[in-house]
């Protein structure tokens, strides 16, 4: 190599001062002559780099194609070209006629109710019934395929369904079964396979059930104030054009300005549903370029490992006159091409996921894909690679810069401790500002971009620090009489130890799983344990306001030494804030809820249970003025809205304009009933609405009578809807525990690439632990005996490296617990100190695999060299 190197350097010296060839295509010459010894020390460089790349460009590209594929499968997501949905009324004879005269109408109607087994077994249901008409578009799929209109015909006072299976489980019924919904009896002849406008709609708290309007009619349940959606898809002749759905949406709004329309158009399906994607996507972006800083250091110790092989040839292209920046140029050329081969197949496999997903999961996913080959978010992909690259390999080839001859051929394992240039210094800050910029416009929520930088430049400076702590105390350490421990401590703080590389990729997967460890098992004891302590058994929806008094009685003669409280309830729209329509309005992602949809809302002269007045006053109990509403603290500041602030909220039809009077800070978590807002009684004189109940029993209360009290109160009163709340939190429990699954296995990523990298920096040392193995070995040392010292090091390191992993764990558990959900945080041991405890086995095993190549090394060879 020494000759080669010789001969490539004088001629291409000689060529360059005549001219013919440039100093670029001899860097380059030079770069690929080196690369013809293979990729020795460079396939964990490859692997991070391949890795973190293909998580970035692949979730990229699949959202794209997810995006892609909403947008063409728009109109059959959401029925029709444009969707209009009234709460709690139906069409009047003006607005049906508008409608139609846009195009075909299809009329649905959507609220929860009890469906009630022969056996008298009662579960919630999602109710959906159509007209003759519907779907306008796609098609509903049931089993067995049957026309709706013949599944929903009426024989002998029975009115057909299509019911989702989960439903047939949950009372134990089977095809051709019947149940009764209300004063109706419902056959349910087939079950729902898919229906087009799933997605639009939404996900219910129970199983769909799919009925005609006539069958809902016969049920009773459409009484005043019920909670029934009333949605009118319309399909425009020809399906329109995109440009000109705005018209018509200004249009409807301009004829019916009080009509209280919630309208989407084919464009914006599910606006909450395209929000949720981009937030997944983000977060799944956010944990590969994790992956990829955390590679980083797997890079910077494979290139130091690299330039410490390559001290011969780097001495000899410096006594053969080349500068100490060509020596940086020559090799950082070979790190870019190798860098480039890892991009690629990083860049490819990226490109290939979504189509790999569309060929092999389209029959079995509900969303639509439409891949296609997503080149701005394939090249971003590639430059977070190329960036990350430069930022942790200029650091050890800088370092190689001013290292004189005469210290590259004498110290063969003696620690390049030579100082940085400031310029590669400046170069390196100034990449890593790029790679800030980068992710912070490149990311679809800023704000989270910008906490994400300042947290893993925060993990990473405190893990370094940790690591040149633990070289401190290992230096400070009282001497043990026992030679092996000795050795284990000393290996800690030697020159050029490698405990800062080994603590930052140890203690970033450590601290990771700590803190899904710790935020897991708080949020399932609050769910399973705490909440249902407070909380109430039974929320009762759709309670005629006529019948409280009856349903009182019965609910304390069922349940003796119950609580039972109750308020008015009504469904109301925010149409305008200050004046301000709200689809000119754009809230932070926090509080965008609140104008997204429908909210529920109530009257009461007294402040509800967990409620506590932060700003204002609340009216007197005989007010009798303007109205007035109360509104949650956090959200109308969230709003930008404060006392005296006007807004309108559009109820049955009728704008209604309040005055803000108090704001409220609610505990929500009590599960008491709280709304939103709360209004003056006066507000709502005679206007229909329905009451919303809660019932507390004596605790604890059994399983078997919160089943009694489901099916007696479905028995005595039908169109009520009993909500336990025990299967609430067991249906968000499941909910939690599917998040916690995905998030684990996305962070899975990172936590390879962590041990990858614990693997490289391991490997990066072992050229000085050979030659100390050797002087060992003549010594006088066993195998055996060096297992045991390595082994003790490597235990002492994930000792260390755990204990800060599980305190940064319930530090950032404790963060997300107690200071972003506001829960209560208790400390949580099993789940973090399995993971400490898995750390530190990781930490030994990887340790001594990497070390028994060492081991069976012939002193004699290297000797020689000595």
């Amino acid at each position: 190599m020494i000759d080669t190197l010789r001969r490539d350097t004088g001629s291409t010296e000689k060529t360059t001062r005549n001219g013919y060839l440039p100093k670029a295509c001899l860097t380059l010459r030079l770069a690929l002559r080196e690369l013809r010894g293979g990729l020795r020390g460079f396939w964990i460089f490859l692997i991070c780099i391949a890795l973190g790349v293909m998580t970035i460009a692949g979730i990229a590209a699949l959202s794209r194609a997810l995006s892609e594929g909403l947008t063409r499968e728009g109109r059959t997501m959401l029925g029709g070209d444009l969707s209009f949905t009234l709460l709690q009324r139906e069409a009047n004879e003006q607005e049906r006629a508008a409608l139609h005269a846009l195009g075909a109408v299809s009329e649905q109607a959507t609220m929860r109710a009890m469906a009630i087994a022969p056996s008298g077994d009662a579960t919630l249901v999602e109710i959906k019934a159509v007209d003759s008409t519907y779907p306008l578009i796609g098609k509903v799929r049931s089993d067995p395929q049957v026309p709706l209109a013949d599944l929903f015909v009426e024989t002998g006072g029975k009115f057909g369904a299509v019911v989702d299976p989960l439903l047939l489980v949950r009372l134990d019924l089977k095809a051709g079964d019947t149940i009764r919904v209300g004063k109706a009896t419902i056959r349910l002849r087939a079950t729902l396979v898919s229906e087009p406008d799933g997605i639009a709609l939404g996900p219910g708290f129970g199983p769909r059930l799919l009925l005609s309007q006539n069958a809902l009619r016969a049920t009773g349940l459409l009484q005043p104030g019920s909670l029934v959606n009333w949605r009118y898809r319309v399909a425009l002749p020809g399906g329109g054009n995109d440009a000109a759905l705005d018209g018509i949406v200004a249009s409807v709004q301009a004829a019916f300005p009080d009509s209280g329309w919630n309208i989407r158009t084919r464009l914006n399906a599910n606006p909450q549903f395209n929000r949720n994607v981009e937030r997944f996507t983000q977060f799944l972006t956010l944990v590969g370029l994790t992956a990829l800083l955390v590679g980083g250091v797997g890079i910077a110790n494979a290139v130091a490992g690299f330039v410490d092989r390559k001290r011969t040839a780097i001495a000899t292209l410096k006594s053969l006159g080349a500068s100490g920046g060509q020596v940086v140029v020559i090799y950082l050329a070979q790190i870019l091409i190798i860098a480039a081969i890892g991009i690629a197949v990083g860049l490819l496999a990226g490109a290939c996921l979504p189509f790999a997903t569309a060929w092999l999961l389209s029959a079995y996913l509900p969303l639509p894909l439409e891949p296609v080959l997503a080149v701005q978010e394939l090249l971003i992909a590639a430059l977070y690679g190329v960036l990350i690259v430069l930022v942790f390999a200029l650091g050890p080839l800088g370092r190689a810069h001013d290292m004189p001859i005469s210290n590259l051929f004498r110290g063969q394992v003696e620690a390049n401790d030579t100082p940085m240039r400031w310029r590669y210094r400046l170069m390196i800050s100034g990449l890593a500002v790029t790679l800030a910029i980068l992710s912070v416009v490149a990311a679809y929520d800023r704000f989270v971009a910008v906490i994400f930088i300042v947290a893993i430049s925060f993990a990473f400076l405190l893990l370094w620090a940790v690591g040149i702590g633990i070289m401190v105390l290992a230096r400070h350490a009282p001497r043990s009489r026992h030679a092996l421990l000795r050795f284990a401590v000393a290996n800690l703080h030697r020159p050029g130890a490698l405990t800062p590389s080994l603590v930052l990729s140890l203690g970033l997967g450590v601290s990771f799983l700590a803190t899904l460890a710790v935020t897991d098992a708080n949020l399932r004891r609050q769910l399973t344990q705490a909440l249902p302590e407070k909380a109430p058994s039974f929320f009762f929806l759709d309670l005629p306001s006529a019948e409280t008094a009856e349903f009182e009685r019965f609910a304390y003669e069922l349940n003796p030494g119950a609580i039972l409280d109750r308020v008015p309830s009504l469904r109301g729209r925010i149409v305008s804030i200050k004046g301000v329509p709200v689809e000119r309005i754009k809230p932070g992602d926090d509080v965008a809820w609140a104008l997204s949809g429908d909210r529920g809302i109530t009257f009461s002269n007294e402040l509800p249970k967990g409620s506590t007045i932060t700003a204002g006053r609340w009216w007197p109990p005989d007010y009798s003025g303007n109205p007035l509403v109360s509104f949650e603290d956090k959200v109308a500041r969230g709003l930008g809205l404060d006392i005296g602030d006007e807004i309108v909220v559009n109820v049955l039809g009728r704008n209604v304009a309040a005055k803000i009077a108090s704001l409220r800070k609610v505990e929500w978590l009590s599960l008491n009933i709280n709304f939103l807002m709360v209004f003056s009684p006066n507000t709502f004189n005679g206007a229909p609405h329905s009451q919303l109940a809660t019932i507390s029993l004596p605790q604890p209360a059994t399983i078997a009578a919160e089943n009694h009290i489901a099916r007696e109160t479905a028995r005595q009163f039908p169109y009520i809807t009993s909500v336990r709340i025990r299967d609430t939190l067991e249906r968000f429990n499941d909910m939690l525990g599917q998040m916690i699954v995905a998030i684990r296995g996305a962070s899975s990523l990172a936590l390879i690439v962590s041990l990858l990298v614990l693997a490289g920096a391991l490997a990066a040392g072992q050229r000085a632990r050979l030659h100390d193995a050797v002087v060992l070995k003549t010594l006088g040392a066993t195998r055996g005996m060096l297992i045991c010292a390595y082994g003790m090091e490597y235990a002492l390191l994930g000792v260390a490296t755990a204990l800060f992993g599980v305190l940064a764990g319930f530090i950032a558990g404790y963060a997300i617990v107690a200071l972003v959900m506001k829960l209560d945080f208790t400390f949580e041991f099993y789940g973090v100190l399995l993971t400490a405890l898995s750390a530190i086995i990781t930490s030994i095993i990887l340790g001594l695999i990497g070390t028994w190549r060492i081991l069976t090394q012939k002193p004699a060879a290297y000797l020689r060299e000595l």
